[in-house]
């Protein structure tokens, strides 16, 4: 598949990278695998044939992921993302806002399946996701947890590269 990636696709092309990772993290499988028969090895085109039948998910998703029923509908709405996200044609494909009004509420549905013995960040389990990340953004640089020093780490990676932007938004990715 040739795509052209000029400024009006790039958006597009983007997409679809995304709806492939969304098929990579249902299925548990890479976007090419050359270890497996040649209709199963790309990944996308093989995803896509399972979609024409909705009873085919179940069998094509990841076992560890053993939903429950709950989850499975979860399941069955980010794989029609997945396949809109990778249509063959780019005016086909969804923009990510699209993308993003699809996932929230699967998001703010998000609950812990267990309760680790840990404190949790000062996290109740029984939070949304969103509230749970505005309570851990709050308490960011005033936890005591990570006391590690990057020197103590061994690591070769810089905290921050230098003349990194303190912050992005949006816009800063189109």
């Amino acid at each position: 598949m040739k795509l052209r990636t000029t400024g009006r696709v790039t958006t597009k092309v983007d997409v679809y990278a995304f709806g492939v990772v969304l098929m990579e993290l249902i299925t548990g499988r890479r976007a090419l695998d050359d270890t497996v028969p040649d209709e199963r090895s790309h990944l996308v085109s093989w995803f896509r044939r399972v979609l024409i039948n909705k009873e085919n998910i179940p069998k094509a998703i990841d076992q560890t992921l053993d939903p429950d029923e709950e989850t499975m509908e979860s399941i069955y709405k980010v794989a029609e993302l997945a396949g809109h996200c990778t249509a063959r044609e780019p005016y086909q494909r969804p923009d990510m806002g699209h993308a993003v009004n699809v996932l929230v509420p699967l998001v703010e549905q998000w609950k812990p399946t267990s309760n680790d013995e840990e404190e949790g960040y000062g996290i109740d389990i029984h939070m949304s996701l969103p509230q749970a990340l505005q309570r851990w953004q709050a308490n960011e640089g005033t936890s005591t947890m990570f006391d590690m020093s990057i020197s103590q780490t061994q690591s070769s990676i810089p905290a921050k590269p230098s003349g990194f932007a303190d912050s992005f938004d949006s816009m800063d990715c189109r």
